[in-house]
Order: C-alpha cells, then sequence, then structure tokens
C-alpha cells in the first residue's frame, strides 16, 4: 500500500503564515507520521509501520498567492457541510494566504465544461460569510463522468492552478482522472480532495463530514416511528436511512435512539421467510410487547431484487447500480405476511432520506469542516497534489486518492459497533 504524497516541485516561497494575523503557527515536516495500525495483536513483535503523512502547514510554499488563483467544485449528492467546507476554503484562501482569486465551478464537473454555460462563479469571503447556515451547496452539484482533457483545457483558460474536488467514491476517482491529464501535459496544477460521504464509508478515514448531523437527524425520524409504533395495536415503524453499502448511519442512529427492535444493513445478509427470518421474528415481536420498530439501511437485502449488469438502464451515469427500494420491499412483504395470517399490523413507513441530507450541518461537523478546509489549503498551497485531506486515529492526514478509492469502509459483523447493536435491539445475530 503506497502512501506517498505527490508533490508538484520546490516550495520557493516563505509561507506568509509567519507573518499573517499574528498567529503563532506550528508548521509539519513532510516525515511527520501517523501509524495505519496503532494497535498491536498479542504476540506481535514491534517492527517498522505503514503511516501517512502528517496535515497542516508547511514553512515553505509551493504557489505564489499573489499570482495563484483556485477553483472549488462540489459534485454527487447533497450531504450537511458542503456551504461550510466552500466558507473554509475562501476564508482560509483569502485571510490567511492572500489568495484573491476563487471560482466556484457550478453544477459539479458539468462547471469545467465550456459546452454547459455555468459560468464560473467569483468567491470572496463576504460572499461566503453566512452559507454555512444553510443546507445544500451554493455551488450546486451533479452526477456523472465529463471529458477530463476539456476540463483541464477549461482550467488552463482560466489559469486556474488549483482545484479543490468536494464528492465522493465517483467523485475522487474524477479528480484522480484529473490529475492524471494534468500531469500528462507537464501542468503545475494541484488537485486536492475533500471526501464527502454521508454514509461514512471512505476507506482510511475516522469519519466524514456531514455524518454527526445525518445520523443526528435520523435518530429524530427513528423516534417518530417509535411513537407511531406505540400508538396502535401491533404499530411497526419501519425507517429506511441512507446506507448503499455501509451501515453505519443505521446502526449509529439505532444505538442514539435506543428504541429499535431490529437494524438491518449490507453487511449483514437477512432472510425474510422461514422460522428463523425476519417475518417470523418480527411476528414474536409484536405477540409480546404490540409494537416494534425496524430501521433498514437503503443497500440492505439487494439479493431480493434482479441485479442490472454494466450497461443495463438500471444503472445511474456514474454507473453505479441503481438499488432496488428495500423499504417500499419490506412494507409490502410485512403487510402481506400479517395479512396472510389474519394478524393486525399497523405499519407506518418513513423515508427521511432527502431531509437528513440537505439540513445545515450541525455544531460539530461546523468544526469539523473548517478543520478539513483548512487542511486543504495549506496542502494545496504547498504544492502536494492527487490526495484528499482527512482524519485517521484522531489525527489530520494526507491520504492517496487512488488508496481512498480502491474499496469502501464498511461495518464489521465482527466488530463492537455491530455487537453493540445487537445487544441495544435484542434481535438474532443472524437472520436466516
Amino acid at each position: 500500500m503506497d502512501t506517498t504524497i505527490s508533490s508538484l516541485g520546490t516550495r520557493e516561497f516563505i509561507s506568509p503564515l509567519h507573518h499573517r494575523g499574528g498567529v503563532d503557527v506550528t508548521f509539519k515536516q513532510d516525515d511527520e507520521r501517523v501509524l495505519f495500525d496503532h494497535r498491536m495483536s498479542p504476540g506481535e513483535v514491534p517492527q517498522p509501520k505503514l503511516s501517512f503523512e502528517v496535515a497542516g502547514a508547511r514553512e515553505r510554499i509551493y504557489f505564489n498567492p499573489a499570482k495563484t488563483t483556485a477553483g472549488i467544485v462540489t459534485c454527487g449528492g447533497l450531504c450537511p457541510g458542503l456551504n461550510d467546507i466552500i466558507r473554509g476554503i475562501v476564508t482560509q484562501l483569502h485571510l490567511r494566504y492572500g489568495v484573491s482569486r476563487t471560482y466556484g465551478f457550478r453544477y459539479g464537473y458539468e462547471g469545467l465544461m465550456p459546452k454547459y454555460g455555468h459560468t464560473p462563479m467569483p468567491l470572496k469571503p463576504e460572499s461566503v460569510s453566512q452559507i454555512h447556515s444553510f443546507g445544500g451547496t451554493i455551488l450546486g452539484t451533479s452526477r456523472g463522468v465529463q471529458n477530463v482533457a476539456e476540463m483541464v483545457e477549461f482550467m488552463e483558460e482560466l489559469k486556474c492552478d488549483i482545484l479543490f474536488v468536494v464528492g465522493g467514491d465517483g467523485t475522487l476517482r474524477g479528480a484522480e482522472a484529473l490529475t492524471k491529464e494534468i500531469a500528462r501535459r507537464g501542468l503545475k496544477k494541484a488537485v486536492v480532495g475533500i471526501p464527502k460521504t454521508i454514509d461514512n464509508d471512505i476507506m482510511y478515514l475516522d469519519k466524514s463530514f456531514g455524518f454527526e448531523t445525518a445520523f443526528g437527524v435520523a435518530v429524530e425520524a427513528v423516534k417518530c416511528a417509535h411513537s407511531e409504533a406505540l400508538g396502535s395495536k401491533n404499530g411497526v415503524g419501519l425507517v429506511k436511512l441512507m446506507g448503499r453499502d455501509s451501515g453505519f448511519i443505521a446502526s449509529y442512529a439505532a444505538l442514539a435512539g435506543s428504541n429499535v427492535d431490529f437494524v438491518l444493513i449490507p453487511e449483514v445478509p437477512f432472510a425474510l421467510d422461514g422460522a428463523r427470518g425476519l417475518l417470523e421474528a418480527l411476528r414474536y415481536r409484536l405477540a409480546k410487547h404490540k409494537s416494534a420498530v425496524i430501521v433498514v439501511a437503503e443497500g440492505a437485502g439487494q439479493q431480493f431484487f434482479e441485479t442490472a449488469g454494466e450497461d443495463d438502464p438500471a444503472r445511474d451515469k456514474t454507473v453505479n447500480r441503481k438499488f432496488g427500494d428495500i423499504g417500499i420491499f419490506l412494507k409490502n412483504r410485512i403487510n402481506a405476511f400479517f395479512e396472510e395470517r389474519n394478524m393486525e399490523c399497523n405499519l407506518k413507513y418513513i423515508d427521511p432520506s432527502y431531509m437528513i441530507r440537505s439540513v445545515p450541518a450541525n455544531a460539530a461537523d461546523n468544526f469539523y469542516c473548517s478543520q478539513l478546509a483548512q487542511h486543504a489549503v495549506h496542502a494545496a498551497m504547498s504544492g502536494k497534489t492527487g490526495m484528499l485531506v482527512g482524519r485517521w486515529h484522531g489525527a489530520f492526514i494526507h491520504l492517496p486518492i487512488p488508496l481512498a478509492t480502491q474499496g469502501r469502509r464498511k461495518v464489521d459483523p465482527q466488530s463492537e459497533l455491530w455487537h453493540s447493536v445487537l445487544e441495544s435491539t435484542g434481535q438474532p445475530a443472524r437472520l436466516e
């Protein structure tokens, strides 16, 4: 696993942080590292371990602030904290480094394609000072692959030296392609990513921004489902939460609410039918307690749907498979199951997905986004490229983009997190 961070070249300029604002800065060195694994297995012999480069300001920088132009692009689905990231980058560039030209590219990577006609938005500290109070992104967003060569040509036309890319797995793959095309042309432009995924599934990161806000809102939905379930005889509250490949939001929301009886996530397969399946377990729960709450991640139970091939119309324009709607599927199957047995069941279905992803970030994510933005600017100004910033073991690090996109972070069924969910819900370890 290669954790080397690419650099554009020699840093010829002294950082303006030396004399700007009277703030004492602790500069970092490239050889400062954070261990990949800080634990030792029983009987393991101590030895040099894999590590990541520490993030932070460098004493000398690559770009001359007075001549530097930066750009920001936000891609993919909405997520709490996007405006906080934009605000943090613009503020750090202008007020700390003295970079006066920053553009916001509209509607994702489309904003780097002249054919769409999205005029870049000039960004100043005064124009972004209050945007963190609103959900979504002032730049807009989109999905889909664009022509990398044309995007680089547009960056050249604008004399854009630094591009900050805010997005998830597909977006970061696009950033990697941009980095390679820029290098192929021998250009000196930095591409720095800030990972965005409401599902918290980026590899080698403690958490992604917006996650705390997301599961906080999800908890409120779960509480409502619990109230609905208690309000009817044999009431069932069914809540579908985000999580295509990872069940972190569902797991955290269940633990925080402490009123959930079943949690279904992509990492743990389950059966519907049979003596040990979900439906019989739910029937037993209702017979004993007269109510139940089920939380299901959107990517759970996809074995019940037909899979789509690479060229199938059931794939979206990012080539992600369009998932079957497990929430509606469960709702219909549960209702049918109890109707067949002439047993009363009052099911209320709640899907708060768009409410969760479009709300403003909470205080914890405000703070986290500010730190991510600051570290992204430090990295870019020092000439680092083809990388993203994140937090690992509580420390901010630089991570090569190819490393972050080689897989998805998932809930380990053997982990303390999932065992805590099982203890909280009381559900069987296996529904099969």
